[in-house]
């Protein structure tokens, strides 16, 4: 009996390491949730979030303003209301110093960033508004913080017209339509020092689009560690304009070309009749990426993305595959009328997340494994299986006990849900755990941060109004067990030496 006992004790003292033998993190716990109807602010929504490590608060930016949470309770601390300026997009924080990307009422008109003092939560002192591009839709500081790119999506007011009547479709270039561009600042001076486009600009890669009655249009920028190159998505069109920051000029445009549904592993339900059916039906997704974040492995850089897909705003680059002759359960399935005709059909997004090396070739790709998962635990929805599935979204990327660990969020499930992978090893990366939270819908932006030695990713919820702060514990170190059983040990010694004093 006494064997079995120390057995059972020394099973449950290692048991977490067998448990979790792949996977850094011991355990996830939810901190708070914030419903920002209580900041008062009409029209206030979750949309991107930022921490401040000085004053320990979150930043979360939705069209009206921004809300200030405190990082330990998630208690409001302050509405900043920026809708006299237009809507807000993003922002982006960096040493005390908050950046926000605003929209003009008139979208085809230049946007503004304005810079904010974290601690005084106002506009800071000096030069605090700076003219960018038409619609800025994402920001981010350079890793030393001096300089500040914006994405300028640059969306027109009504696309181009369809011409003739081919298949596929083609587009003509729209009557106004700002050119996409990102807006490079000098954090030091709060000016612009160069604004690269895409005009000239050499094409490499497959598939890109190119003919949808729009220009190339950015979404989200993601900076190498050393500060030197930007990867910045062209979501509508497929693919990745590559930066250089030392010349303030884009390298090149990387066409991502497609994903083949029909190969083992990248099956879809491609029919919203609440039946969930995955199937491998001779269908290509081109991947439009909206999120992507950027890390290294052995000095190299790597990219992640998040493979949501997406067509104009108006959907006229848009169709059923019944236009082209599908039909059973691919009649009703979206597709690129640009791209796809009988018998050749390619649907928006990758219904996964990617990574890519630093010239846009494609290393690692999830497959099927989102959709299937949201299934297995019953918060897929269907009604979105003939759109783009799941539609990841945004990404995070931190570090936790030596590895590498990427946070998708999943924007379409029925419940907020963000999949943790590790992607130490880019070629090999593997599932960890999906975060679900009961009350939460469609994550928006995503951030992971440290604080006083403990790690939190903060989750802001677009359809629910909401954020939602988790802690992440990593598993104890292998000699934090050993010191462990080593104190048991004495215990043990010390409890045997009283039973011989009673003898």
């Amino acid at each position: 009996m006494k064997k079995l006992m120390v057995s059972t004790l020394v099973a449950a003292l290692f048991s977490p390491v067998v448990s979790f033998a792949n996977s850094p993190i011991d355990s996830i716990t939810k901190e708070w949730t914030y419903s920002h109807i209580n900041s008062g602010a009409a029209g206030q929504v979750a949309e991107i979030s930022a921490y401040d490590a000085i004053t320990n608060t979150i930043w979360v930016a939705g069209i009206v303003g921004v809300d200030v949470l405190n990082a330990s309770n998630g208690s409001l601390v302050q509405h900043i209301d920026t809708s006299a300026f237009g809507s807000i997009n993003s922002l982006a924080i960096k040493n005390g110093l908050a950046a926000f990307a605003i929209e003009s009422s008139v979208i085809t008109n230049p946007g503004v960033v304005q810079f904010y003092d974290t601690a005084t939560r106002t506009l800071s002192a000096g030069i605090n508004s700076v003219v960018v591009g038409a619609l800025p839709d994402m920001l981010t500081f350079t890793p030393d913080g001096s300089k500040l790119l914006v994405a300028n999506e640059g969306t027109p007011s009504t696309y181009g017209a369809e011409i003739g009547n081919t298949i596929p479709k083609s587009f003509g270039p729209a009557a106004v339509d700002p050119a996409g561009s990102v807006s490079i600042i000098d954090v030091g001076t709060r000016a612009v020092v160069a604004t690269p486009g895409f005009v000239g600009v050499t094409q490499t890669g497959s598939n890109i689009r190119t003919n949808t009655g729009m220009d190339f249009e950015p979404e989200y920028i993601a900076v190498n560690a050393t500060g030197t190159k930007a990867y910045v998505t062209l979501q509508e069109a497929n693919a990745i304009g590559i930066l250089d920051l030392n010349t303030n000029s884009f390298e090149k445009v990387v066409g991502l070309g497609t994903k083949d549904f029909s190969l083992p592993g990248n099956s879809i339900d491609t029919r919203d009749n609440s039946i969930i059916n995955f199937t491998s039906p001779n269908v290509k997704g081109l991947y439009m990426p909206d999120g992507i974040a950027a890390y290294e492995v052995g000095g190299a850089t790597y990219l992640v993305t998040a493979n949501e897909g997406d067509f104009r705003a108006d959907d006229g680059d848009r169709s059923n595959a019944s236009t082209v002759g599908a039909s059973g359960d691919l009649a009703n399935l979206r597709i690129s009328n640009t791209d796809s005709s009988t018998g050749n059909l390619f649907a928006a997004g990758g219904r996964s997340f990617s990574i890519l090396d630093a010239n846009g070739a494609l290393v690692f790709d999830s497959g099927d494994f989102l959709d299937k998962k949201a299934a297995e635990l019953g918060i897929y929805d269907d009604e979105r299986s003939r759109q783009k599935g799941v539609e990841p979204e945004g990404v995070s990327i931190f570090s936790l006990a030596g590895r590498t660990i990427a946070a998708i969020g999943l924007e379409r499930t029925l419940k907020s849900a963000v999949a943790l992978y590790d992607i130490t090893d880019p070629a090999n990366a593997s599932f960890l755990d999906m975060l679900v939270t009961d009350g939460d819908l469609a994550p928006e932006g995503l951030q992971a941060f440290e604080s006083n030695g403990k790690l939190f990713l903060t989750i802001a919820n677009e359809a629910s109004n909401t954020t939602t702060l988790y802690s992440i514990t990593p598993v104890p170190e292998p000699e934090n067990y050993a010191m462990l059983i080593a104190g048991l040990g004495l215990l043990g010694l010390g409890a045997k030496r009283r039973k011989d004093s009673v003898k």
